[in-house]
């Protein structure tokens, strides 16, 4: 495992729902710039991934949420890839506020599917590390 990738965000208020907290959905949306923001630091494009024939899917998410989170709030959301062998890998997420208070966990499943067959590639990890100026942000 490698140590966690960070990118942080500021709440924006249109992203609040009546309550004036953080719209459930959001959450999703801060996980998965997370994500490509990695891909793009470990020097991994869309455009790069396309060529290969491949692009990543989402299988299952799970998000645990532990404190609200209001427009104008700062948060540092992490990403840690696991590679466990497969077809498949883990995406551990957090969802924290500058003064280190937790507000969410996400726990996924992805994979990189072949966009001509439409089925899952085997050790997905391979095509990460041969595409990846630095593989080491995938802990690889």
């Amino acid at each position: 495992m490698s140590e966690p990738f960070s990118v942080r965000i500021t709440v924006r208020g249109y992203e609040t729902d009546v309550q004036g907290h953080l719209n459930q959905s959001v959450y999703i949306n801060y996980a998965e710039h997370a994500r490509w923001s990695l891909l793009q630091a470990a020097g991994i494009s869309q455009a790069g991934l396309a060529a290969r024939g491949v692009g990543p899917v989402a299988l299952e998410t799970t998000i645990r949420y532990r404190r609200e989170l209001l427009a104008g709030d700062e948060v540092d959301v992490t990403c840690v890839f696991e590679w466990g062998g497969g077809r498949t890998f883990r995406i551990e997420q957090t969802i924290t506020k500058t003064d280190g208070t937790v507000s969410a966990q996400l726990s996924a499943v992805g994979g990189l599917l072949d966009l001509k067959t439409r089925k899952m590639v085997a050790d997905p990890q391979d095509h990460f590390k041969e595409l990846a100026s630095d593989p080491g942000l995938f802990g690889l």
